[in-house]
């Protein structure tokens, strides 16, 4: 089996060749029985081994070693606020980040928006990266979802695992594109609250997206 520190490390290199993160950017976290395991700072992830995986307190402290990434405060954060959430996943991917820079929510234009977690994914207001401001702006934007944008910076995915978490930021990128793509030709039409809802029940069997959400009524 693998520990945890390999996970972590499997995840972060499937982000790039995913393309959800390219060079030093990004970072992943994975909740820990003594706090959590995060990516380290400005290392790319080709350089990477599993002893580089960081291990913080819920304090924001850590042993000698390599430091932590910059936004370890949000990853802490939202274990802190999410008992449920067990991996937290932050990306720059070319679309998310496209449309953080518009600083636009994800309105339901599509059904697989309901995947992180309510009727649209939030674009959460700009902060300083590795900023307590961030976290807070991170954390209201998460409210009831599984991921947001972080305006002119990236996205934010969570999750029970890291496969959840990776699979939910593959999905929020897909669906960022296909929002960008449709503007190009106009405004799409958007699902009703009913529809979505309808969406909700129907997911509550289906697969990766079985979880419960907790913002159906949202």
């Amino acid at each position: 089996m693998l520990s945890q520190r390999e996970n972590l490390l499997n995840t972060s290199r499937k982000l790039v060749e995913l393309g959800l993160n390219r060079g030093t950017s990004g970072n992943a976290s994975v909740r820990s029985d003594k706090g959590f395991f995060i990516t380290p700072s400005g290392m790319e992830v080709d350089a990477m081994t599993p002893h580089d995986m960081v291990l913080m307190d819920m304090a924001g402290k850590h042993k000698a070693g390599c430091e932590p990434s910059s936004e370890w405060r949000f990853h802490r954060d939202i274990y802190q606020a999410r008992p449920e959430v067990g991996a937290v996943i932050h990306v720059h991917s070319t679309f998310a980040t496209s449309l953080a820079c518009l600083r636009r929510d994800i309105p339901p234009f599509h059904y697989m928006i309901a995947v992180a977690g309510g009727s649209d994914i939030r674009c959460a207001p700009y902060a300083l990266f590795g900023s307590q401001a961030l976290s807070d702006a991170a954390l209201q934007a998460l409210q009831g979802r599984r991921a947001c944008l972080l305006a002119n910076h990236g996205m934010i995915a969570l999750g029970a695992t890291l496969k959840q978490a990776l699979d939910i930021a593959h999905e929020v990128e897909t669906l960022c594109e296909q929002y960008w793509r449709a503007l190009q030709v106009g405004e799409p039409v958007l699902l009703t609250e009913a529809e979505m809802a309808e969406v909700f029940e129907q997911f509550k069997g289906y697969g990766a997206w079985a979880e419960p959400s907790q913002a159906a009524s949202a």
